[in-house]
């Protein structure tokens, strides 16, 4: 992972976004100069949170060495304690190399600035460059960044980035997903991730560059709406650029002049107007059509920065009571999808674990995964984009509710929606899963207003996506009526969702889990229904612990494949249903209910498993 860039030969003019590696950070925002910081860290637990006033930032002599980035608690990391430590401090240092692949320093155009991004520091982050400081940030699944320029000392040969995580396992006001607050995983909790578990990398920019690109595109009028923001206001007279390309032949070219650090534009694609061969370039997992953008801003034609990015076509919404992909119903087979390593847990292994995942889910014959309960590594998404794949976001939720745990996961997934509005393959938001964080939902009604005010909040952000406010069950605002019910007899589960009339007894009464499904003056006429969370049948392997368990259990190869196919099949036999989400894609420690075990190996012959999961078996 250490000393990965791109090359000045690389990033040229037959460089696509749409078709790298698959490695960088951040998939649709490239840049030619950039290193990572992956390898040996200096470490060291603060147990008695005595290293800020001890000044561990100033001289951090730490005793212990981790491999980043991969949380301590897992054997990647070479620590491999999972015990509770809510405090941990990381050293590293870089030196004229470093800065040089990362195009600062020497040699490098005028003026530069350098930049410390981190991918995800789970929970809390303080940061010192150095042993100056340069920043926190709260929120441990999204990304940050530091421009550390005017504290590096620059008559030093080398330099010392300290970090600071605190991730206190006891704070049930944290979003923290599927991480478990008790010393050992038990029942659907598992081992926690903490401190630095995605990328760190060094990064050189002009003063005035871009940070953010949002493409939204419009398929009615042929165009793509792209939203830019820079580091700082632009000289007067700046012009912003953009070419989009699809395999090499351009399909749009623009530029117009800019005043702001944020700028608006849309694009109109050539030849169109009025839906004139759009079908061609439209994006859909059997035609995943990326279209490469290249974006420069320029100032009297000097060139002040240029990104490398992609985008895709296609629309989603409901309507008739199904999910509309490009303006058409489209059936979603979709698999829950947990993102978790027996190694490093919700750190991927590595860049190409990510690609696998993905080529993993389609093999199997699904076109969605539901990332539940983690905002997924962007190099996942990248890979879903180019390959594929539908995915329904989901924030990771908090234990309890309170004013603390609305701040930090208001914050946290309002950071993951500007993460990942331009992405093609998320399709749908899911603010909440199953009343988690607002457990009284159904009567308390500051929660239904926050549950509410969530919905609300992702449309106001992204009016793009059809949103879920609360999966599984008492749903308050949500475009498409889901329900988690893990019956495992298929004449029951077919029963409850073979018609309207059934499906609508169902939506008016108490939902399978014990839990009304819709609360008062949820009106579900013209909003689709989905199971998007069934079966879970457990198939453990021989080496599998006594505590491990499903929702059912199998006793041999036949066995399982015989109950996964009861279930499927009640639910594609539905008459109603416009998707199914199963569960789940890989057994995850105690949990030995996927359909792949924790080394993304096959339970059953993968032809077996697509045929049952797509329909497409002989009679």
């Amino acid at each position: 992972m250490e000393g990965m860039s791109i090359s000045a030969e690389a990033l040229s003019s037959d460089f696509r976004a749409s078709r790298h590696g698959g490695d960088y950070p951040r998939p649709q925002l490239v840049r030619r100069d950039w290193h990572e910081l992956g390898g040996a860290w200096g470490f060291e637990f603060d147990d008695n949170d005595e290293g800020e006033a001890g000044r561990w930032h100033a001289d951090p002599r730490f005793t212990r060495t981790i491999r980043v980035p991969f949380p301590f608690e897992s054997s990647d990391s070479g620590i491999h304690d999972t015990g509770f430590h809510a405090v941990i401090w990381y050293s590293r240092q870089f030196g004229a190399d470093e800065l040089s692949q990362a195009g600062f320093g020497a040699g490098a155009p005028a003026p530069k600035r350098l930049h410390l991004r981190f991918g995800a520091v789970d929970y809390r982050a303080r940061v010192w460059v150095d042993g100056s400081f340069v920043g926190e940030h709260e929120g441990g699944q999204t990304p940050f960044s530091f421009d550390i320029t005017d504290v590096l000392d620059l008559t030093a040969t080398e330099h010392t980035v300290v970090v600071r995580a605190e991730d206190d396992p006891l704070d049930a006001a944290q979003p923290r997903g599927k991480q478990d607050w008790q010393l050992d995983p038990h029942v659907i909790w598992y081992h926690r991730t903490s401190g630095i578990w995605q990328p760190v990398w060094l990064e050189a920019t002009a003063a005035t560059a871009v940070t953010v690109l949002h493409w939204t595109p419009d398929l009615v009028a042929g165009t793509v709406r792209v939203r830019v923001d820079l580091t700082r206001r632009p000289p007067a007279g700046s012009t912003l650029s953009y070419a989009l390309s699809y395999e090499g032949t351009p399909v749009a070219a623009a530029s117009h002049t800019i005043a702001e650090a944020t700028a608006t534009a849309v694009i109109t694609l050539a030849g169109q107007a009025n839906g004139q061969a759009l079908e061609d370039l439209l994006w859909s997992p059997e035609h995943p059509r990326l279209l490469d953008a290249t974006v420069t801003l320029s100032i009297g034609g000097h060139l002040l920065d240029e990104v490398q990015s992609y985008l895709g076509l296609r629309s989603t919404a409901v309507g008739g009571s199904a999910f509309l992909l490009n303006d058409r119903p489209y059936y979603l087979r979709s698999v829950l999808q947990q993102g978790y390593w027996p190694t490093s847990h919700l750190a991927s292994p590595s860049a190409d674990a990510l690609r696998r995942d993905v080529e993993l889910i389609k093999e199997l014959g699904f076109n969605a995964a539901r990332v539940h309960q983690k905002i997924e590594d962007p190099r996942f998404l990248y890979w879903a984009d180019r390959l594929g794949l539908l995915i329904w976001g989901e924030a990771p939720g908090a234990f309890a509710f309170s004013p603390a745990a609305v701040r930090r996961t208001t914050a946290e997934w309002t950071a993951a929606l500007e993460r990942d509005h331009s992405h093609p393959s998320i399709v749908t938001w899911v603010p909440i899963n199953e009343s988690w964080g607002v457990p009284h939902l159904a009567h308390d009604p500051a929660q239904a207003a926050f549950a509410r005010a969530l919905a609300d909040l992702t449309r106001a952000l992204d009016p793009s996506r059809p949103v879920v406010s609360n999966d599984g069950w008492e749903h308050v605002d949500s475009d498409i009526v889901t329900v988690h019910d893990y019956d495992a007899d298929g004449d029951t589960l077919g029963a409850r969702y073979r018609d309207h009339a059934a499906v609508a007894r169902l939506l008016a009464g108490t939902g399978p889990a014990g839990r009304r499904l819709l609360l008062p003056d949820q009106d579900p006429a013209g909003r689709p229904v989905m199971l998007t969370e069934f079966g879970g049948i457990s198939f453990p392997g021989e080496d599998a612990d006594a505590g491990s368990w499903g929702y059912s259990s199998a006793t041999s190869t036949d066995d399982f494949l015989a109950r996964l196919a009861t279930v499927v099949d009640a639910a594609r036999g539905s008459g109603v249903l416009a998707g199914f989400c199963y569960t789940q894609l890989t057994d995850t420690l105690q949990e030995t209910n996927g359909l792949v075990d924790e080394n993304r190996t096959a339970k059953a012959p993968i032809d077996r498993l697509r045929a049952i999961i797509t329909g497409d078996r002989p009679d």
